[in-house]
């Protein structure tokens, strides 16, 4: 989709693409249910978001609503990769998620915050291509509620480049905190009784890593990545909230004739993975388009 079509406030219709072909279509209602990404990345394109940022890009601004693209929440993690011993014999066709821990940080507020995973064999696929047997496995604590929040930009008003993500990660001191434990916590489950007839070796992070807290904090910064479960890009909130984008309804403030449906609109990252969720926002708004809602 190149973008959504208005009249006035109302929307009428989406500009799409298919096949190489561009071509309109109308509709009584439009429906945005492009995920975390896609949605906000649509508005934008559509004049629909911060105006000072659609002004920037030269888009013609139709509505200003500050929240589209603002909010960006994920599960960051970090891994940790360990050698395992010569005689060692991975499995690559099993599961590779098959242990987690769940735990709430020190001293923090949030019940259930954090969480871990070990997966069996970091070289699996590689393994199927070319028969050479896995060495590796990883470790990965994850931030199941972090505070920080990144945002959505336009990179350029073409609407097949994605648009920019800064996650943003590690911007909340309480974040980094509760990783650095995170990432102790899983040197020391490496360190147990258990693992020792599977560990050869810590490959990373390394001793010079862990050596303080600041080169630790360095190394997260390097190599953190998401777990792939943004949200909130297009949050719901009550009309008061000044950065909500939808209503209960997945009605865009302001406009009339659209909605939003899909995991944008979570106020925060739930503490799990989102496909669920999203499927349940998805029939729970059906329901009200039903019911006239």
């Amino acid at each position: 989709m190149h973008r959504v079509l208005f009249e006035g406030k109302r929307a009428i219709g989406v500009v799409v693409e298919s096949g190489g072909e561009i071509f309109t279509v109308h509709g009584d209602e439009i429906i945005l249910s492009g995920g975390p990404v896609g949605s906000p990345h649509v508005l934008l394109l559509s004049g629909v978001g911060p105006s000072d940022h659609l002004a920037d890009m030269g888009v013609p601004i139709v509505h200003d609503l500050p929240g589209v693209g603002q909010n960006l929440r994920d599960h960051p993690q970090v891994p940790l990769v360990w050698k395992t011993k010569p005689d060692f014999v991975h499995d690559p066709l099993a599961p590779k998620l098959q242990v987690v821990l769940r735990y709430t940080a020190t001293g923090s507020h949030l019940k259930s915050d954090m969480f871990i995973v070990h997966l069996s064999s970091m070289a699996a696929e590689g393994y199927l291509a070319t028969d050479s047997p896995p060495t590796t496995f990883g470790t990965y604590p994850c931030l199941y509620l972090a505070e920080g929040a990144g945002e959505l930009k336009l990179q350029t008003t073409d609407p097949h480049v994605q648009p920019f993500l800064d996650y943003n990660y590690f911007v909340e001191p309480f974040d980094l905190e509760r990783m650095r434990e995170g990432v102790r916590i899983c040197l020391e489950l490496g360190r147990q009784q258990a693992f020792r007839e599977i560990v050869d070796e810590l490959i990373d992070p390394t001793d010079a890593d862990i050596a303080s807290d600041r080169t630790l904090d360095d190394w997260m910064a390097r190599n953190v990545l998401t777990s792939h479960h943004i949200t909130s890009t297009c949050k719901m909130g009550p009309s008061s909230d000044s950065m909500a984008v939808v209503d209960q309804y997945g009605k865009v403030y302001g406009l009339e004739g659209i909605r939003v449906v899909d995991a944008s609109i979570m106020p925060d990252c739930i503490r799990a993975n989102t496909n669920v969720s999203a499927m349940v926002i998805g029939e729970r708004i059906a329901d009200f388009i039903r019911e006239g809602g």
